[in-house]
């Protein structure tokens, strides 16, 4: 079954809306990084209160503290972030008639106030203790603040996309919305498994297992290929690097698929071919991390290298659901207006 063409039901470009998006996107990996940073450090409780700091919007000494600074440059941020967020909403509701882009921009802003709701619990209730797996209830919430930060990320690169001009103003429409793309499901998959990777990855950062296994590539000084010894920590530190082979055999196959692909762009070949130097990257930083002892600089790039990666594999997968995305999506349907008729007029 055909795809039919697209672009005759898509909106005019406009650039002040794809800046302002673009500008979300960009500043999102600004508060990864901090958020990142933050918990490399062990600042997340620094500050026991919340929305405030120690009570107020600027306390004393965070400007020359590392921890208060990490912290409440932190909070400062997504503060921001916010209002960034509602604000490429109602451009959205403004300038765009799609009501595929209209719901992802209401998810957006749901999310980021999902964030700030979830990023408080982890400071109000870093004090109560859940003895079945060792941990704090507020550290919990951090995990689930962690995976919600890469959802998030998704959220706002596909508005970024939606309102871009390769993607208002194709140069090629078959390739820009092909009916058949060979490698769409496999990038599902990828997708699906970076997701798994991050999840894995936020509760081994968040239930301090970054060294449970202190040595690489081996697991053991040894030289052994599985650990010695087996608890929570270690088996969720060997499970986030047993994903890693998992990940990179997937995203270099995935690479060669899109490359061989006649009907894929360069841009969409050169996004594909770039996960595969991004795992690489992302192991080598995640070596760095164990040998260093948790270096926080390692670490912390280890983390944006890792939403990084997710965002192009999804800004790949999602493109690839184009031509899908803009047949089903539809626009809001302009009101009608009549003008009333009384009796006796």
């Amino acid at each position: 079954m055909s795809t039919a063409p697209v672009s005759s039901s898509l909106p005019a470009y406009r650039p002040a809306l794809a800046w302002l998006t673009a500008l979300g996107t960009a500043w999102v990996f600004v508060l990864v990084k901090l958020g990142a940073f933050t918990t490399s450090i062990g600042a997340g409780m620094v500050f026991p209160d919340w929305p405030l700091s120690n009570g107020s919007l600027n306390p004393e000494g965070w400007l020359t503290d590392l921890a208060m600074f990490a912290e409440h440059s932190h909070r400062l941020s997504a503060g921001l972030m916010s209002l960034i967020t509602i604000g490429i909403a109602v451009a959205i509701w403004k300038m765009d008639r799609r009501l595929w882009l209209r719901r992802m921009a209401l998810f957006a802003v749901g999310l980021v106030f999902a964030q700030a709701l979830v990023g408080g619990l982890r400071v109000l209730l870093d004090h109560l203790h859940v003895e079945m797996v060792n941990t704090s209830v507020g550290r919990l919430f951090a995990m689930v603040h962690a995976c919600l930060a890469q959802i998030y990320v998704c959220a706002l690169l596909a508005l970024s996309l939606g309102v871009s001009r390769p993607w208002l103003q194709p140069r090629d429409q078959q390739t820009a919305s092909p009916t058949y793309v060979p490698w769409r499901s496999f990038a599902v998959i990828c997708f699906g498994l970076l997701l798994l990777q991050l999840a894995i990855a936020a509760v081994m950062r968040h239930s301090f297992a970054g060294l449970a296994i202190s040595t690489f590539p081996w697991s053991t000084a040894e030289g052994g290929l599985l650990p010695a010894d087996w608890n929570f920590r270690i088996g969720i530190h060997f499970s986030h690097r047993v994903m890693a082979v998992i990940l990179t055999v997937a995203l270099v196959v995935l690479a060669v698929k899109v490359t061989r692909d006649r009907a894929a762009s360069g841009g969409i070949k050169l996004a594909a071919q770039s996960l595969v130097a991004l795992v690489f990257v992302q192991i080598t930083l995640g070596a760095a991390s164990v040998l260093s002892y948790r270096n926080p600089y390692y670490t912390t790039a280890h983390v944006i290298i890792g939403a990084l990666t997710l965002a192009v594999s999804f800004g790949l997968t999602w493109w690839s659901f184009r031509g899908r995305i803009e047949q089903a999506g539809g626009n809001v349907r302009a009101a009608v207006t009549t003008t009333p008729v009384y009796a006796g007029s």
